[in-house]
C-alpha cells in the first residue's frame, strides 16, 4: 500500500469527519452570524449618520435663529439708540430754551433794578437839589422838612 493509498483514505476519513460533525453548517452559521453581525453594524452605522444628519439640521437652524435674534437685538438697540439720541436732543433743545428764558428774564430785571436805581439816583439827587434850593430860601426846619416831603412825594 502505497502513500497515494493513505492519502485518499484520510481525505475520505476528513471528509466523513466532517459530514459527520456538519463542519459546513457550523461554517455557513459563523459565516452567516458574521454576516448579521456586519448586517447590524451597518444599520447601526446608518442610524448615527441620520442622527448626526437631524443634529447638524437642528444646529444649523439653531444658527439661523440665533442670528435673527442677533439682528432682531441690534435692530431694537439701534431703534433704543436712536429714541435716545432724540430724546436727548429734545432735551438739550429745552433746557437752551428754559436756560434762554431764564437768562431773558434775569436781563429783563437788571434791566428794571437798573431803571429803579437810576429813578432812585434822580429822586436823590432833586431831592438834593430841592433842599439846596429851598434851604436858601426858608429859614425854619419845619418848611423844609414839609417841601421835602412834598418833592418826594410828586416825584414818585
Amino acid at each position: 500500500m502505497d502513500n497515494t493509498f493513505w492519502a485518499t483514505v484520510a481525505l475520505f476519513i476528513l471528509i466523513g469527519v466532517v459530514i459527520y460533525y456538519n463542519v459546513p453548517a457550523a461554517i455557513t452559521r459563523a459565516i452567516d452570524q458574521r454576516g448579521n453581525r456586519i448586517r447590524a453594524e451597518l444599520d447601526e452605522a446608518r442610524r448615527l449618520r441620520e442622527e448626526g444628519q437631524q443634529l447638524l439640521a437642528d444646529l444649523q437652524r439653531k444658527r439661523k435663529e440665533a442670528e435673527k435674534d442677533a439682528a432682531d437685538i441690534v435692530a431694537a438697540a439701534r431703534r433704543e439708540a436712536d429714541m435716545l439720541l432724540e430724546e436727548a436732543k429734545r432735551k438739550t433743545a429745552d433746557y437752551v430754551t428754559r436756560r434762554t428764558a431764564l437768562a431773558e428774564q434775569k436781563i429783563a430785571q437788571a434791566e428794571r433794578d437798573a431803571v429803579a436805581e437810576v429813578k432812585s439816583t434822580a429822586v436823590d439827587i432833586a431831592v438834593e437839589a430841592a433842599r439846596k434850593v429851598l434851604a436858601g430860601k426858608v429859614d425854619s426846619e419845619t418848611g423844609f422838612q414839609s417841601s421835602l416831603q412834598q418833592v418826594k412825594a410828586n416825584l414818585n
